[in-house]
C-alpha cells in the first residue's frame, strides 16, 4: 500500500502538534513549489532523500503493441528520480551514516 499525502499530513500532525489543516496547507504549498520548479526545467533536491531531474526525450520510432503499427512518438520532457545513498542503504537495510 502506498503513503499517500493525506497519511504524511496525518503522522506529521500527530507528531508535531500541528493541526491536519495547517500542516495540510504547508504539504499542498510543498507540492506547488516543486511541480512550478520541475515544470520550468528545474532539478529539485531534497537533502538526505534525493533528486528529482527534468529530463528531455527526442523523438523516436515507436510501435502501437496493440496492433503492432509503427509510429513517431514526440519530443518530451519526464521527470525522474535519484535517491541519495543514505536512502538506498536504509531501502536496502544497510547501515547509514550518522544522524539516520
Amino acid at each position: 500500500m502506498a503513503f499517500t499525502k493525506a497519511g504524511i499530513v496525518q503522522v506529521v500532525a500527530q507528531e508535531t502538534g500541528l493541526t491536519k489543516n495547517q500542516y495540510s496547507h504547508a504539504v499542498e504549498t510543498l507540492m506547488e513549489l516543486m511541480k512550478g520548479a520541475l515544470a520550468s526545467g528545474e532539478d529539485v533536491l531534497i537533502s538526505g532523500f534525493g533528486k528529482f531531474c527534468v529530463k528531455e526525450k527526442s523523438q523516436r520510432c515507436g510501435r502501437n503493441p496493440a496492433t503492432g503499427e509503427s509510429m513517431i512518438l514526440a519530443a518530451r520532457r519526464v521527470v525522474t528520480f535519484k535517491c541519495l545513498g543514505k536512502l538506498r542503504n536504509r531501502c536496502n537495510g544497510g547501515v547509514c551514516g550518522a544522524g539516520d
